[in-house]
């Protein structure tokens, strides 16, 4: 038998970086992970040390690299990552600050601030995106204006994959991918907005050059070899935004195609030919940038507490009971969970409604009501709020939808995804694909060296089997009058009562609270994750 090449996929992700080598098919051979390092300096505040970050990365591909028999046969390595996280590097290549973690919440002042000198209309027809502080340029400008002697010494940002590619390689840049989470791409013109960054006063130098996902950078260098254990003659290539790589690797990369990232969070993540220009979009908080395939751009929404509503649930009522005896308690009740609904706004208002200030809620309730009626309850509200936000994007797109792919860890609870799939009326397909994103991320490395010829050579050769998730017949009908008449009406109904709540709350705290005066003069202290 023929001996294959390898290619090295890295995700470096909230909880861990993992390492992966994978065969050409896709199968891992060799896997290794190491806990992200992450430090939580101040309340709402998160950040990862760069020399930290490397130093587990290095770990980790250690491991993997030691697994196997011959490590010459690796070819690759392409580095995916979480977005909105960044590591500023002084003119001598050397990191300025700490990355200030994607969820970190201290940027909201600056966010608010670009609302009001640019505005969030403009700013969604230059990125795409809706304007919130988790991007780039609002962490920038807090530095800028927190940490001027920082800001003044700073001469690069570079994305977290971009860092780990540059240690690799000594080469600096960054991918369409990652570059679209900055909030100051040109979308429509695939460059840096100078003009923009301009008015703001960011120099525009400081963004790094942008290349293709799947670009290759150059070989590793020596000294980075030895540290890995990766063989001297390794190419390092561009890689991209960790959900991002994760579609390419299930072949998410056609209009019509949807992907559904299921986990604490969800991401619901459409690729499109070209963006969309309705500013409604933007408002409502979805989210555009590029694809990692060439010509290809997307729209992303989300779910902000989806697999967190059930860990939620699970605490509050009785930490031992596990999810086997809630999904099976669940199974008894009859779909509608006898007239009880549930909204999972437990952090905020998920897309389309973009209402920071929404609050969870059960409806419905009555003596009768039960845990497994509250648990599927739960199932349902996730179901009928990623249904909310479909209809919201395609509405505003003459896409036809035509098949969801379904990955991450909710994908293990079967009742939630027959329930998905009924009220969304909509097979739903299952990849059984080990380690998503750094399998993206491998494909794009074995693209930059041509072991690919090209994305649908790579889709093509990539081998994993798949179940398929379909509607009930039976039930349609009843999950879409409950949508309908009432889960559609639930949080237009409930918004002003959220936002009272949030007045007399904030108003009895200001009233009784000892350091009323330094919390809330105190613009840190009004963050809230979005």
């Amino acid at each position: 038998m023929a001996i294959e090449p390898v290619l090295v996929g890295v995700d470096v992700g909230t909880t861990n970086i993992k390492a992966v080598i994978f065969d050409l098919r896709g199968k891992a051979v060799a896997k290794a992970t190491a806990p992200t390092p992450t430090r939580y300096p101040k309340p709402t505040w998160a950040c990862y040390n760069p020399e930290e970050l490397w130093q587990r990365t290095v770990t980790a591909l250690q491991q993997a690299t030691s697994m196997l028999d011959d490590t010459h046969l690796v070819v690759s390595i392409a580095v995916a990552s979480m977005a909105e996280t960044a590591v500023p590097l002084d003119s001598s290549s050397l990191p300025t600050y700490d990355a200030v973690a994607w969820f970190d919440r201290r940027a909201r002042p600056q966010a608010e601030w670009l609302d009001h000198v640019i505005g969030r209309d403009r700013l969604f027809a230059i990125s795409g995106l809706s304007l919130q502080p988790i991007y780039g340029l609002c962490k920038l400008l807090w530095l800028k204006q927190n940490e001027p002697a920082v800001f003044k010494r700073t001469a690069l940002w570079l994305n977290v994959a971009d860092y780990i590619a540059f240690r690799l390689s000594g080469v600096a840049a960054t991918d369409y991918s990652l570059a679209s989470r900055i909030l100051a791409l040109n979308l429509g013109k695939l460059e840096w907005d100078t003009d923009l960054l301009r008015e703001i006063g960011v120099p525009s130098d400081i963004m790094a050059p942008l290349r293709p996902s799947g670009t290759r950078l150059g070989q590793i260098r020596p000294q980075a070899a030895k540290a890995t254990g990766l063989p001297v003659g390794t190419q390092v290539v561009v890689g991209g935004h960790d959900h991002i790589c994760g579609a390419l690797a299930i072949g998410v990369t056609e209009p019509g195609s949807m992907l559904d990232s299921i986990g604490t969070s969800e991401a619901i993540f459409l690729p499109i030919d070209r963006p969309m220009a309705d500013p409604q979009l933007g408002r409502q908080g979805f989210a555009q940038g590029v694809h990692a395939m060439a010509d290809r751009y997307y729209v992303l929404g989300g779910l902000y507490t989806s697999g967190i509503c059930l860990e939620w649930f699970r605490d509050i009522l009785d930490g031992d009971v596990d999810y086997a005896r809630l999904s099976s308690e669940a199974e008894g009740v009859a779909p509608g969970s006898m007239g009880v609904c549930f909204v999972p706004h437990l952090r905020m208002a998920n897309t389309p409604h973009a209402d920071p200030l929404a609050r969870g809620a059960f409806i419905g309730l009555s003596t009768d009501t039960g845990r497994g009626v509250l648990f599927r309850a739960i199932l349902e509200g996730i179901a009928m709020e990623v249904r909310s936000l479909i209809e919201a994007l395609m509405s505003q797109s003459d896409i036809a939808l035509h098949d969801i792919h379904a990955i991450g860890g909710g994908t293990q609870s079967s009742l939630l995804m027959r329930i998905k799939a009924t009220v969304l009326n909509q097979t739903i397909v299952i990849p059984d694909v080990e380690e998503a994103v750094a399998l993206g991320a491998a494909i794009l490395g074995g693209l930059g060296t041509n072991i690919y010829s090209d994305a649908a050579e790579a889709l093509s050769a990539i081998e994993y089997s798949e179940i398929s998730i379909d509607p009930s017949p039976d039930l349609v009908g009843l999950y879409n009058a409950l949508f309908q008449q009432v889960y559609s009406q639930i949080y237009p109904a409930l918004r002003p009562l959220n936002h009272n709540i949030h007045r007399l709350h904030s108003t009895s705290f200001e009233a009784t609270s000892p350091d009323t005066q330094r919390v809330n003069t105190n613009p840190r202290s009004q963050l809230r994750h979005q």
